[in-house]
């Protein structure tokens, strides 16, 4: 099945911050905003966090993760839910409730250099985070999980299903970035570069990136998670993370996923939301991804922007569960490839 829109014209000015919406953000960080500590220490989050001891590099960190037990009957399912850039495991509240009412297990995962786990300066890839969330599946006893990524979670979630078929029973790829190879015609860039453009951080900037997610417009709770990203620009220890998210940003040039899809045979889901401005064209990419997959099915909401989980959960989230439900072993549901019209 498959849902399309045409993506329009992007409403934000940067330096303006214009918003076509209800309610607009404020135009500078509100006074009262403090420093976001570096272990996310004082950042609320909906469920008890654990930690996994896992050693990188010969040195020892913690992954932070929430384990959510299903409510009502459950499944016998379990679902990882793997972060974007921009946001942590606490983001995907909505998420977790759904599924958790839903009847699954959910695992929610802030990977190293996030949220409340480690923020080692180590260059960094996407083996890291794959190995991690099998190290977590296999310190818990769980044989076989769906993978859910949103964003950059998205190329974990193709790198993890990649490597590690055996324990993916569904894997599920949300407005996943990395859409493309970015290397040719594009020289790599001296690390130190990336280092100074991060460390350049505004609330501005942040601002601008968050604004970009939501085409049908601005809503208040949205502003949370720009303070808590701004505010790791206010701490002591900004200098040290504007390092790990350099070295994170990079991933995107350094290590593709795109010639990993043709190699996954776990029953997959593209979904998102087809007017996602990160990128030009989401719907066509999303139609390559799902294309190159030996077993996808492919789910576009129109008007919808990069974080779905937000700004139209309940279809969303509806998808998502039904998806997750289906027999792993019964193939993906290929109609979308014959159709080209809204559902």
């Amino acid at each position: 099945m498959i849902r399309s829109a045409l993506l329009t014209a992007l409403l934000v000015s940067v330096p303006a911050l214009a918003l076509v919406a209800q309610d607009a953000p404020p135009a500078a960080a509100p006074a009262e905003w403090g420093p976001t500590a570096i272990d996310y220490s004082n950042v609320d989050y909906p469920f008890p966090v654990q930690y996994l001891e896992v050693r990188l590099y010969g040195q020892d960190h913690r992954m932070a993760y929430m384990d959510v037990a299903p409510r009502g009957a459950a499944n016998g399912r379990t679902v990882v839910i793997l972060h974007g850039m921009n946001f942590f495991a606490a983001a995907y509240e909505p998420t977790i409730e759904a599924l958790a009412d839903a009847g699954f297990r959910v695992l929610a995962v802030d990977r190293l250099g996030y949220g409340r786990s480690s923020k080692p300066d180590v260059h960094y890839n996407l083996h890291m985070p794959a190995r991690h969330t099998k190290a977590l599946l296999d310190h818990l006893g769980i044989e076989r999980a769906a993978i859910v990524g949103h964003s950059m979670g998205g190329m974990v979630a193709t790198r993890f299903a990649f490597t590690y078929p055996e324990a993916s029973s569904h894997v599920v790829m949300v407005n996943q970035i990395g859409l493309t190879d970015p290397r040719p015609g594009r020289g790599w860039d001296d690390p130190e570069e990336s280092y100074r453009s991060a460390l350049a951080t505004t609330y501005a900037s942040v601002l601008a990136g968050h604004v970009r997610y939501y085409p049908r417009g601005w809503k208040p709770e949205y502003l949370k998670w720009v303070e808590v990203q701004y505010g790791l620009t206010l701490g002591g220890d900004w200098p040290r993370m504007a390092r790990v998210r350099a070295a994170q940003r990079r991933i995107l040039y350094e290590d593709p996923v795109v010639y990993e899809w043709r190699h996954i045979a776990t029953k997959a889901l593209v979904i998102g939301g087809a007017d996602d401005r990160l990128v030009d064209d989401y719907p066509a990419l999303a139609r390559h991804v799902a294309e190159e997959l030996q077993n996808a099915e492919l789910v576009l909401f129109p008007d919808v922007g990069h974080a779905p989980h937000f700004d139209n959960p309940e279809e969303y989230h509806e998808e998502l569960i039904r998806f997750l439900r289906s027999d792993p072993e019964v193939p993906a549901d290929q109609a979308w490839r014959t159709s080209s019209s809204e559902r």
